[in-house]
């Protein structure tokens, strides 16, 4: 499976080269015009192999951002807090899958995500078409059909690494495209988005 090979590859990643990535992908993102405007970002805290955001996150906070970070519902639907600093996050295990780093103030409810300028996304690769493939949770899936639902149209953008831009991934019905990828070498836009 897909989404199982990409993880393979990330597992094997050292740590030295995940931390260096974060910090390449964080100095990429942040030249972004959508998130030099930006007031309200959601974003989320990258844990394990996944690209590092903490230095990105501090970055766009230091700016006077305002970033929403997510916290996973028993469904695996998403809930937001503000993330006000490193001590604002608190590790959750949830069952069996992977401990999370969610936001210990208060929960703002899974709409606060449509008032988000730009929307950071995890994934596991993304297509020339601007198409994401995410975990397979379905988490991200909500997020981005309440946004549709509300009529809100941030900016989408999917943080990877470099040998995640693919020629194609799967693709379902209810998949949409990102404006853009941020990977530590640079920025890729798509026209489809």
């Amino acid at each position: 499976m897909l989404r199982r090979e990409f993880l393979s590859v990330r597992n094997r990643l050292p740590e030295s080269v995940v931390r260096e990535a974060g910090g390449a992908l964080a100095l990429r993102a942040l030249e972004l015009p959508e998130l030099a405007r930006a007031r309200t970002v959601a974003a989320y805290v990258s844990v394990g192999s996944e690209p590092a955001t903490p230095a990105l996150l501090d970055a766009l906070r230091a700016r006077g951002v305002r970033v929403l970070l997510p916290a996973l519902l028993p469904d695996n639907d998403l809930d937001w807090g503000e993330y006000t600093g490193p001590g604002s996050l608190t590790r959750v295990q949830h069952g069996g899958k992977m401990a999370l780093f969610e936001p210990s103030g208060e929960r703002l409810g899974p709409d606060a995500v449509t008032g988000a300028d730009v929307v950071l996304l995890p994934g596991l690769a993304v297509d020339t078409r601007g198409m994401r493939l995410g975990r397979g949770g379905g988490s991200y899936d909500r997020v981005l059909a309440r946004l549709e639902r509300a009529g809100a149209h941030p900016a989408l953008v999917v943080l990877l690494y470099d040998t995640e831009v693919v020629a194609q991934v799967p693709v379902q019905a209810h998949d949409r495209p990102v404006q853009a990828v941020v990977t530590p070498s640079g920025v890729r836009r798509f026209t489809s988005g």
